[in-house]
């Protein structure tokens, strides 16, 4: 796949979930909430130049502390996403301003991370941050499904209802 095409594919997830993350969501109604996560490991896995040949070893600190990130801005975006229940015992969340803390935070530590790679010479293309953002959102749908009491029903097993008071961050 080209870079021009890999980069509106990043461009259309991030502005799909950026916009997304601001409006109310129903947490557990999409049994899917992996699928994207999936559709971009599967993209970035197969992209060649993963890590550069020529620094092996500065490409792969430079991958690892990517997904590092990745992670941290999904545990920050779900720790940070103010969650609630319905009387119907639907459960529902939206991003706060906490939570555009934590993108603008992650962007510019990718950035950096960008730039270290830079003055290293190492060679970085999209695959790297495809695996981050697909490690973003595993982590914050399933953190979002355990923090509602739902995380049984993503896999077919219903879970005993619990009722939920409305959080504050």
């Amino acid at each position: 796949m080209s870079g021009l095409t890999n980069a509106l594919v990043i461009c259309a997830v991030v502005a799909l979930v950026v916009v997304r993350q601001f409006k109310a969501q129903q947490i557990g109604a999409d049994r899917r909430w992996w699928l994207i996560p999936a559709v971009l490991v599967f993209m970035a896995v197969r992209e060649p130049g993963l890590i550069d040949a020529h620094h092996r070893t500065a490409s792969a600190a430079l991958l690892a502390a990517e997904l590092v990130v990745g992670l941290a801005v999904g545990v920050g975006w779900a720790r940070t996403s103010y969650v609630w229940t319905d009387p119907d015992g639907t459960a529902w969340s939206k991003g706060t301003k906490a939570t555009a803390v934590v993108w603008v935070a992650g962007t510019g530590l990718r950035a950096g991370l960008f730039g270290v790679g830079s003055l290293l010479h190492v060679r970085q293309g999209s695959a790297s941050l495809m695996l981050a953002l697909a490690a973003t959102l595993l982590v914050r749908g399933g953190l979002l499904l355990l923090r509602t009491g739902s995380g049984h029903t993503a896999f077919g097993v219903a879970a005993a209802h619990r009722p939920m008071r409305k959080e504050t961050v």
